[in-house]
């Protein structure tokens, strides 16, 4: 008699991890998805159950409940699955900064959009191309549950990428169609971040020879990290005046070894950053002023 491939108990698999880049890759052989703002999960089902995994490889099993009892309708004796944890808010896009209270507090409303199948039944599907792992998915995950399939945005990644910005989404990830499943790092998967514009307090400047300046910003009184200066002569120079005007404030907590000029309160920036970060990065300071 056949042993079921249940019996067999699966590890967690060390995630493949798209590399970030500024344009999306041009031509055919790549699939793009919506970058969800959540918490990548694993989700496996073998002879001890089902249970779900954190990125790095803890089990959260107690706190996805509600998903995992959903999980046994997936018609399969075991199976290794990749998805993204989500929470979402009242314009139907994931909300990053409701999930923990969410996972706390409301489990029953948590989504894992599911991107990718590394094991089925016994077999080990790491070997296989993306596009045929994805075809087996999405057979395999029932329409209308809490548990859904990542499904590949139609179009250019250009085209993609543009619509997803437009339409407030974190970014998009290509994945090559052919891309085998590698854990670590890879170009073969790649996310593309969307950018937003905000209003930040400017607390310090950064002038070393050799290096790009910087303006050091915080909002809410939290320190957020560095813009570039990317303006032509009179306006940058205008801005190192406001700037001297202000000088001679303490360090921010923490930073006194940041070697920078430290700014009193007055002067006020306009940064464009990716979005989904929690400090800065990629930013450019877009314009400034002082507060009245």
């Amino acid at each position: 008699m056949r042993k079921p491939a249940g019996d067999v108990r699966l590890s967690f698999v060390r995630p493949m991890e798209p590399e970030l880049v500024e344009q999306p890759p041009k031509g055919d052989g790549w699939s793009h998805e919506v970058k969800f703002d959540g918490y990548r999960t694993q989700l496996i089902k073998d002879a001890d159950g089902i249970r779900l995994y954190t990125k790095t490889g803890i089990d959260w099993t107690a706190k996805y409940r509600p998903l995992a009892a959903e999980a046994k309708v997936i018609e399969a004796e075991s199976f290794v699955i990749e998805g993204e944890a989500i929470i979402t808010n009242e314009a139907g896009l994931s909300d990053f900064h409701s999930l923990r209270s969410a996972i706390t507090r409301r489990p029953q409303d948590l989504y894992l959009v599911a991107f990718d199948l590394l094991h089925l039944n016994g077999h080990d599907l790491r070997d296989m191309a993306l596009k045929d792992r994805r075809e087996i998915l999405e057979a395999l995950i029932p329409v209308g549950g809490h548990i859904q399939f990542s499904e590949a945005l139609p179009g250019t990644g250009d085209a993609v990428y543009h619509l997803a910005c437009e339409a407030g989404l974190e970014g998009i990830v290509s994945k090559r169609l052919d891309s085998v499943y590698r854990s670590g790092s890879t170009m073969n998967w790649r996310k593309i971040k969307c950018y937003v514009e905000k209003e930040m307090d400017i607390v310090g400047v950064k002038r070393e020879t050799g290096k790009p300046a910087m303006v050091l910003m915080a909002e809410n009184g939290q320190y957020m990290g560095g813009a570039f200066v990317t303006f032509r002569a009179d306006k940058r120079r205008a801005l190192w005046d406001s700037a001297q005007s202000k000088a001679g404030a303490p360090p921010p907590e923490g930073l006194a070894k940041e070697k920078a000029e430290w700014l009193k309160p007055g002067l006020v920036g306009r940064v464009k950053f990716l979005k989904g970060e929690q400090k800065l990065r990629h930013a450019t300071l877009k314009d400034f002023w002082e507060r009245d």
